[in-house]
């Protein structure tokens, strides 16, 4: 069993050198597996020759783009630690980051050279800085890569380190393993019956766990490729994935909004037969959205759930598009599940606890936190996902929420997503979001931000009546948001208890 990046990358460079493994849309690079070999050697050389400690972590601050995954790939080939940072970081968060990592060297992108500097200005022990166009065709020299190669990785080493979002608290560093990594891609691969003949369309950030695991480590998987461009575009998304070969989209509930908000792929004068689906992951998709893509686009969406502590997959829907279940992502892939009560004691089917995962893909710890590890992390492997659901007779898991974002309102609890369909059911509606606000009677009551779609009009006295007999009374908002976009982490998963943000201070 192929337990390493290392041996992952050798596999398929020995098996098919020449076949693409990455394709750049924005400059019509391609990196075969073979060359992503060669590569790969040249980075863990320049890094070995720099002084850099086999394990150590090695920073990425960069957008999508070739040199960016090559970078991804390669310092986990050579035996280093990879640690994404997020584009989208305050700079106190990133601040914090770069300290707690303990990274060595970043390479960072022209674009975020003062965003860098500005962050490790007060850092007793700056790391070092590599500035890197990730369009460049070639960044390292060639250099004789084998006579200054780190020993090969062990499947316990640490692999990636991604720090979580950080919206409750200070980010927490998930610390993945080679073999937690690489199980991540062998689910996805298994799931969606994945081959070498496959390729996707990867918009998702290198520096969020979906697009990591599901877009780039799971073609060393199965063999496959990916195309990566720099960054999610409505306007130009169909047109990209269908000139250049995609057999499958992998995309987040938002996302799928605004392609909903453009134009049908007969109007584009466009064949999408040969995309066999879409993969939808990273928050959960409403049932309304879900039918509206397939009947708008004719491209069945198997629903998805991961977490960054679970490299990525824990449920997926079936590949068959009859054995999918509408509004749930699916049962476990690879990993075990159940649904516990406060007690952890596992729950019947049909009733709400929280749900919790075992398998390969789990993560070690958060890095330099015993306390928290010790809290999400049970001693038999057990984790808590924090997330609440059910699961049905057949291991469908049907996700409500959040604990930490169910609201409670006069000691009913309410699930924010329950609030979010019926809300994004009304035509005028592109988004929306509900969180609980304090109130003096009930505790609790419920704020709904919106987002209208375009040319659309709204008033909050036509949504309260419309939430008044879609969810009744006590159900309906007593605060409508109209705002212009919802606070979003990078995979497009709306951050809640950023929404209260929003609201002015009376």
């Amino acid at each position: 069993m192929l337990r390493t990046i290392r041996a992952l990358v050798d596999h398929q460079a020995d098996l098919r050198p020449d076949a693409p493994y990455l394709i750049a849309p924005e400059t019509g690079r391609v990196l075969s597996f073979g060359e992503l070999r060669a590569v790969s050697l040249s980075l863990a050389a320049y890094l070995q020759g720099e002084g850099i400690r086999p394990g150590a972590k090695v920073a990425l601050l960069m957008p999508n783009g070739y040199q960016t995954c090559r970078l991804f790939i390669g310092a986990m080939y050579g035996g280093y630690c990879i640690t994404p940072l997020n584009l989208l970081a305050q700079p106190a968060q990133l601040s914090y980051v770069l300290e707690h990592s303990d990274a060595e060297i970043v390479f960072v992108a022209p674009d975020q050279v003062e965003r860098l500097q500005q962050a490790a200005a007060g850092l007793a022990k700056p790391p070092r800085m590599v500035v890197c166009d990730v369009n460049a065709k070639e960044f390292l020299p060639p250099e004789d890569a084998v006579a200054g190669m780190p020993a090969a990785p062990a499947e316990e080493d640490a692999a990636l380190m991604m720090y979580t979002s950080g919206t409750t608290g200070k980010p927490k560093g998930v610390v993945l393993s080679h073999r937690a990594v690489i199980s991540g891609g062998q689910f996805v691969s298994a799931a969606h019956e994945l081959g070498p003949a496959d390729r996707v369309m990867a918009v998702l950030p290198l520096y969020h766990i979906n697009g990591q695991v599901v877009t780039a480590i799971s073609p060393l998987v199965h063999g496959g490729s990916l195309v990566l461009p720099k960054r999610f575009s409505a306007s130009t998304f169909w047109q990209t994935a269908i000139a250049h070969g995609c057999t499958w989209i992998n995309v987040v509930p938002t996302m799928i909004a605004y392609l909903l908000n453009g134009p049908d792929l007969a109007t584009l004068g466009l064949d999408a037969s040969a995309i066999r689906f879409c993969r939808s992951a990273s928050a959960p998709l409403p049932p309304a959205q879900h039918l509206a893509f397939e009947r708008k686009f004719g491209i069945g969406i198997i629903e998805t759930m991961g977490l960054t502590e679970t490299a990525a997959p824990c449920f997926s829907n079936p590949l068959a598009p009859g054995k999918r279940k509408l509004g749930s992502p699916g049962s476990a892939w690879g990993n075990e599940a159940k649904i516990i009560d406060a007690s952890g004691a596992t729950l019947p089917p049909g009733t709400v606890g929280e749900i919790m995962v075992r398998g390969a893909n789990v993560m070690t710890c958060y890095y330099k936190n015993p306390l928290e590890t010790a809290r999400t992390l049970e001693t038999n492997g057990w984790l808590h996902t924090g997330d609440l659901g059910t699961m049905d007779a057949d291991g469908f898991v049907f996700v409500t929420g959040r604990i930490k974002e169910l609201i409670i309102k006069g000691g009913e609890n309410i699930a924010p997503r329950e609030i979010d369909e019926a809300l994004l059911k009304h035509p005028a509606l592109l988004e929306a979001a509900a969180v609980g606000i304090p109130d003096d009677n009930y505790g609790q009551e419920i704020l709904a931000c919106v987002v209208l779609r375009p040319d659309q009009k709204c008033s909050e006295a036509e949504l309260r009546a419309y939430c008044e007999t879609a969810l009744g009374t006590y159900k309906t908002p007593k605060q409508f948001l109209f705002v212009a976009e919802l606070p979003k982490g990078p995979s497009g998963k709306v951050q809640r208890l950023k929404l209260l943000d929003l609201v002015e201070p009376h």
